[in-house]
Parts: structure tokens; C-alpha cells; sequence
């Protein structure tokens, strides 16, 4: 919870800036508070079943992944004694302090009951973050106070935590919230900025704790928000604390009492409702006593936590690795998917991250003088090339592809990464593209001397076509030894010669036929034939004349002379022909 009302005190100090701004920055979380935010967003037993607050808090991390954001998980240990009165009231287990309780030195922490559903839910989320190369580190006590010392150490940019009280233990940068619609933004408040604006030092925060409550105390009872505020900058932020670690919460109740004197005696009321009231012992209040007092200063000004110099946090600010394999596994354990899934999922994040590294491995180069070309870092840089441009939810990127990231081939990334990155990759991109439009749009043209040799022999070869279409068109031009055989005892007996050739083109093969058959002129055939030709697509013609001939066994046999003289054309040759004419007509204009 923390301080009562401290959000809204500081609410003028609030910013709301884009997911963007955490790029390249090292950044603390309380693990419990975002469990319970992502807790709250899926409370029904369905949700708790398939685990929508650990899918919810993958969809976190990839998001800051890709930023190259560098998290810290941080977990409350044991709780402080402090702290015992209230963690025992909001387990309803109490609502009185008894009176041992109200003896704080007697008191000792106590150990969280690491058994219940939401320390197994807690232990799930620190399980997936280390497979995805997040390091946990386990607070002594209050997990919000351990942040805020690795901030205020300069040891991370901020912390990521619902409790107000982190700025009491003294961290600069909190982020109350996060959010991933919509672009992402995230909810910034700055020490800088409270201190500014406001006024309030973290020496007026502690006190606004002890006049309105906190987890460490209940406050004072009938002081609302404004009168607090306006007592602590009557006061100042140098001397508050001295203030009451040598009166206490009196000169609280006095100032009270002043301005509620001026509104009774404008009333007409009893003096003496004045003077119950100014019981600085008064159990109306619920006072602590000036001892308690200093034990609620201390535990803000000095929690129980990990030193900056200490082994735990040396090895939490360590780079780890990320696991795939043991990524997969998670997921298909608690989601039940498959791993070509989770590699979909947090792939193209990873490659995405190493180019903000490798380009900040450049831009520190360039700072230091060394502006080496891309061929020469001693860094590969790990984008194969840019295929293409994108628009992105009206943000400019470009599909890339990766040379080697764990299988992935290309994926899509910011247009601003890569030209920092890598703008040689662009300019390569650019001049295969442009050259790729110039064959694009420009067709090669012949020169002149050689565009009329063309034409000369394009046009001789189109007339010595259309000769051979009108040759065929009034001659039924067939090979030399293809011929239809009919004998007067057979249906049909067809002897078929597969060689291409025409017989003007071969002399012998006329004379052996001239020669090996003997030939005798005869009248029409009174038997009715079909001639079948096999090799022209021509239509099938009527044959003029027969020639006969005998075999060696006395049979005589008729045979069809196709004889050249013949000019009748069929409309379907005419017709043929006409349409390739126009074909080839409409080929020479598209050519020239």
C-alpha cells in the first residue's frame, strides 16, 4: 500500500511517457506488485487455471526485451516487525494492537509463508524470467526498500512499484504502471520533480507518512491530506524530522488545534472541546509514543537490505544468457505451446535487442572517435540485410533479415534502429531497389544500324513463313515415304515412313521409289477410300487420282498420288492463314 493518499498528493508530478523512453535503460521490479496488477486484471478461476497473469507478464518482459530494457526482479523477504500490526489487520486476523505488538523493540521479523498460492505464483514468474536471462534478487525484507536503494546507488534507472513508500526509502525514478496498447506508455514520477514542484524532500515524505499512515504506522486520526501537507510546508523539509524526533507529533496536534481555535471561536463554541482535543497524550489519535517514532524514521531512513557493494547484487547485475530451450519448455508447460509458437513469440524480440547493442556498440565508438565501417567493427553485426519497407501501426520499419538468431530469418524492425545501427544496409537496399525499377521500366533498344538488320531479316522470315502457309494451303505437301496403302482384301493397311523428310529435299529416296515399284496409270478408283495423312494438320482433301501397281505375287494394289498440281483451297485454310497474318502483324508493332 504504502503512504494513504501519497499518490494523490503527487499526482501533479505524474507523467505519462512512451514505452520507448525505457530503451537501452536497466530498470528494478517489485515482482509482487505486478503480480497482483496482473492478479487483479484476471481474478476468475478460468484465468488462474490457464495462467493469464504469467502470460500477461511474458507480454511485459518481450515488450522491454526488444527495448534492450535490462530488468532486475526483486522479492520481499521476511516481513519487518514494524510492519506485523498492519500484515496481521489485512489478513483479518485482528484489528487491535495488542501489546506485545505495540512493543516494536521486542518484536522480530517474521518469515512470509512461502507456501501460499501467491508465493507459488511468484516463484512461476521468477522461473520464466530466469529462462528469458532475468536475474532475481531475494530482499532481506521489504522488496520496494531494496529498490530503491539500487536506484538511489545509481546501480538502475528506476523502479517499477505500486508502493508509494519507495520514495520514503529513497528512490529518485518510480514507474507506477505500464501499459501495452496503443504504442505502450508508462506512469514516471520524478524525486526531481516532487522536489520542485512541491516542495517535499523525502524528509517531508517520512513525515507525511506519520501524520497519515502507512504500513509502519496508523497516523493521525481526523488529519486529512491538505492540512498534512500544509503543516510539513509550514515546517520545511530541512528540519521536520528534527522537529519531531524532539517534540513529536504535539507541534501536529498544536497547529490542528490552532486552526480549529479560529473556526470554533467564529462558531461561538465551548473553549473547553478545544482543550480535549489538545491532549497531546490523547488516545484520540492514536499518537506513537517518541520512541516509536524513531523506530518508523529509522526503518524508512535505513531498511534492512542488500548493501550496493554486497555479492548478491554483484551477481544481480551480472548479464545472463537467454535459454531457449528451457524458454520452451516453460511455456509449454504452463501455456501448452508449441515451440514454434514461443519462438514467434520472443525471436524476433531477441534479434531486436541485439541491434539497440550492437548499435550502441557504434554510437559508443563514434563518441570515442572511432568511426570504423561496418566491415571492420569487431562486432558482426547480426542484420543480414533490409528486404523490404513497412509501415507498422503508421510507424515507418523494415523487414530484415538475421544472420544468426537462434533460426530466426527475418523479422520487422523499426525504420530509426536500423539507420542508427546500420545505414550502410539501407543504402544497399536502396540501390538494388532502384536498379531493380530501372529493368523495370526500361526495355533494351537496339541501335539504329542494327534495329534495320533486324527488321530486314524479321520481315524475310515472316514472308518466307506466310509462303510456306500459302504453299500448304494449295498443296497437300506430305513426307516422301508417307503414304496410305489400300488393298482391295484389307480394310486398311497403312505403311508409314517416321523420317522427316520431303521428297524435293531428298533425291534418293524419289528414285528408290520410282525405281522399286512399277507403275501404271489408271482411271478412278470405283472403291470408295478415306485417305488418313498423319503429319499435316491440313483437312482431309479428296484424293485425284490412283496409280496401280503389282506386287510380286501377282496382287494388285491401289495407291494414292498426291499429285502438286492441285490448287483448291479449303476456307479453312483460308481462314488459318488469315488469322496468322494478323498474329504476326500484331507482333511486329508490339516489337518496334
Amino acid at each position: 500500500m504504502g503512504v494513504k493518499n501519497l499518490w494523490d498528493i503527487l499526482e501533479s508530478c505524474k507523467k505519462t511517457l512512451p514505452l520507448h523512453h525505457l530503451q537501452n535503460k536497466r530498470v528494478c521490479i517489485d515482482l509482487s506488485c505486478w503480480m497482483v496488477q496482473l492478479q487483479n486484471a484476471s481474478k476468475s478461476h478460468f484465468c488462474m487455471k490457464e495462467k493469464v497473469y504469467l502470460k500477461g507478464l511474458f507480454h511485459r518482459i518481450r515488450a522491454l526485451i526488444a527495448l534492450n530494457c535490462s530488468l532486475i526482479f526483486v522479492t520481499d523477504g521476511s516481513i519487518p516487525a514494524i510492519k506485523l500490526a498492519t500484515y496481521r489487520r489485512r489478513l483479518n486476523s485482528g484489528s487491535e494492537v495488542t501489546h506485545n505488538e505495540s512493543n516494536l523493540q521486542k518484536l522480530t521479523s517474521l518469515r512470509r509463508n512461502m507456501g501460499s498460492e501467491f508465493s507459488c505464483m511468484v516463484k512461476e514468474a521468477k522461473v520464466l524470467g530466469m529462462a528469458l536471462g532475468i536475474p532475481c534478487l531475494d530482499g532481506i525484507e521489504e522488496a520496494e526498500a531494496q529498490c530503491a536503494l539500487l536506484n538511489s546507488e545509481s546501480l538502475c534507472d528506476g523502479c517499477f512499484t505500486s508502493d508509494s513508500d519507495i520514495f520514503l526509502f529513497g528512490a529518485r525514478t518510480v514507474y507506477r504502471d505500464i501499459c501495452l496498447g496503443d504504442g505502450g506508455n508508462v506512469i514516471c514520477y520524478e524525486m526531481a520533480d516532487v522536489e520542485r514542484q512541491l516542495g517535499y524532500g523525502r524528509n517531508s515524505l517520512i513525515t507525511l507518512a506519520l501524520m497519515l499512515g502507512s504500513d509502519y504506522s496508523q497516523g493521525v486520526y481526523g488529519l486529512g491530506p491538505e492540512s498534512a501537507c500544509q503543516i510539513v510546508k509550514s515546517v520545511g523539509d530541512k528540519v521536520v524530522l528534527q522537529k519531531i524526533a524532539s517534540e513529536g507529533l504535539s507541534f501536529v496536534l498544536k497547529k490542528k488545534g490552532s486552526k480549529k481555535q479560529g473556526t470554533l471561536s467564529k462558531c461561538n463554541n465551548k473553549e473547553n472541546s478545544l482543550d480535549q482535543e489538545m491532549n497531546v497524550n490523547g488516545s484520540e489519535y492514536n499518537l506513537l509514543r517518541d520512541d516509536q517514532l524513531l523506530q518508523v524514521i529509522n526503518a524508512y531512513l535505513k531498511p534492512k537490505c542488500h548493501s550496493a557493494d554486497s555479492d548478491a547484487v554483484h551477481r544481480t547485475l551480472a548479464q545472463y544468457p537467454f535459454q531457449r530451450a528451457k524458454l520452451q519448455q516453460i511455456c509449454s508447460q504452463f501455456f501448452e505451446w508449441p515451440a514454434e509458437k514461443t519462438d514467434e513469440y520472443i525471436l524476433p524480440k531477441i534479434a531486436e535487442r541485439n541491434l539497440r547493442r550492437f548499435c550502441n556498440l557504434r554510437s559508443t565508438s563514434s563518441n570515442l572517435g572511432l568511426k570504423l565501417p561496418l566491415h571492420k567493427l569487431p562486432v558482426k553485426c547480426p542484420l543480414s540485410g533490409v528486404i523490404k519497407h513497412r509501415k507498422v501501426q503508421g510507424r515507418d520499419c523494415y523487414e530484415v533479415s538475421w544472420e544468426e538468431v537462434d533460426g530466426l530469418k527475418t523479422s520487422v524492425v523499426p525504420a530509426d534502429l536500423v539507420e542508427s545501427a546500420c545505414p550502410e544496409k539501407i543504402v544497399e537496399f536502396e540501390e538494388k531497389r532502384a536498379h531493380g525499377n530501372q529493368e523495370k521500366l526500361r526495355k533494351p533498344r537496339p541501335k539504329k544500324s542494327e534495329k534495320g538488320s533486324s527488321l530486314a531479316e524479321i520481315d524475310l522470315k515472316l514472308q518466307k513463313l506466310l509462303h510456306d502457309i500459302d504453299m500448304g494451303s494449295s498443296a497437300a505437301v506430305h513426307d516422301a515415304s508417307s503414304m496410305v496403302v489400300i488393298s482391295g482384301n484389307q480394310t486398311a493397311a497403312t505403311k508409314v515412313n517416321q523420317e522427316n523428310q520431303h521428297p524435293w529435299l531428298d533425291p534418293m529416296s524419289s528414285a528408290k521409289c520410282s525405281d522399286d515399284i512399277p507403275w501404271s496409270q489408271v482411271g478412278p478408283s470405283t472403291t470408295k477410300s478415306e485417305v488418313i495423312d498423319l503429319l499435316s494438320p491440313s483437312p482431309l482433301r479428296q484424293p485425284r487420282a490412283v496409280s496401280k501397281f503389282t506386287q510380286s505375287n501377282g496382287q494388285g494394289i491401289d495407291v494414292i498420288d498426291l499429285s502438286e498440281s492441285e490448287t483448291d483451297v479449303s476456307p479453312e485454310h483460308e481462314k488459318k492463314a488469315r488469322e496468322l497474318r494478323l498474329f504476326l502483324a500484331s507482333i511486329k508493332d508490339d516489337m518496334f
